[in-house]
């Protein structure tokens, strides 16, 4: 009886340190890696208390090599003590704040400014203004010569054409139904280019002013009139 109450108080030290040094992955661990001291004192006592039933030789041993199994015990838990996912044997920062976003060594991430909201790009506006022979002749019989009512009406169109706001000018000129298509088509590149260089001579950029030919593929009107055919023979300017 005596034997065994000098081993009980030892013994209930022994499994005290053993369960409070179980691994919880969740970090609730009493005694875990940063406890390793208080492992190592209570590893100590239970080692000596053991030792100290033999005699004093044997407690100075024991309690030694409890102190350093305490300590290694403890220190190889792998508890979470601030909770941030990251076991502490590789948290390399171990008090995060609750809720900090970590990386895979349980360190906060860069936090980075938040962006500033992009301003709204405007869709450019197109407008096309149409100048046909219904009225006025544009340009000289089968010719790209341009007729002077025809400069008149694109001076006047100037300081519309000459616009900041203007970034560019498509110059697209059309023909009427008479005629091959090859024919027509060469004429309409030449009256349209005819415009663009007119345009140009009166001041607008170069770099600003652009011209096409379509022939008679695009009719806006019935070709099979004399009216139909003078608003067929047209010249586009688009404006972007």
């Amino acid at each position: 009886m005596r034997v065994l109450s000098k081993a009980a108080l030892p013994l209930l030290l022994l499994s005290g340190l053993l369960t409070g040094c179980a691994t919880h992955s969740d970090g609730s661990a009493p005694l875990n890696q940063r406890t390793w001291p208080f492992c190592s004192l209570l590893g100590g006592l239970a080692g000596g208390g053991l030792g100290a039933i033999e005699s004093s030789s044997w407690a100075t041993g024991l309690g030694a090599a409890g102190a350093i199994a305490g300590g290694l015990i403890c220190y190889a838990q792998d508890g979470d003590e601030d909770g941030d996912g990251v076991f502490d044997r590789r948290d390399r920062c171990p008090d995060t704040p609750a809720g900090t976003a970590v990386d895979h060594m349980g360190c906060a991430l860069p936090q980075y400014p938040p962006s500033a909201p992009r301003a709204e790009t405007s869709v450019a506006k197109s407008e096309v203004i149409t100048l046909d022979d219904q009225g006025q002749v544009l340009f000289a019989f089968d010719s790209a010569e341009l007729m002077p009512a025809a400069q008149q009406r694109l001076r006047e169109l100037l300081p519309k054409l000459d616009n900041p706001n203007v970034a560019t000018i498509k110059v697209i000129g059309h023909t009427d139904g008479v005629g091959s298509d090859s024919y027509n088509q060469g004429l309409s590149e030449r009256r349209a280019a005819s415009v663009a260089e007119y345009l140009i001579s009166q001041g607008l950029a170069p770099d600003k002013v652009t011209s096409q030919g379509r022939g008679k593929s695009e009719p806006v009107a019935d070709n099979d009139t004399d009216e139909g055919r003078a608003l067929n023979r047209r010249v586009e300017l688009h404006l972007n």
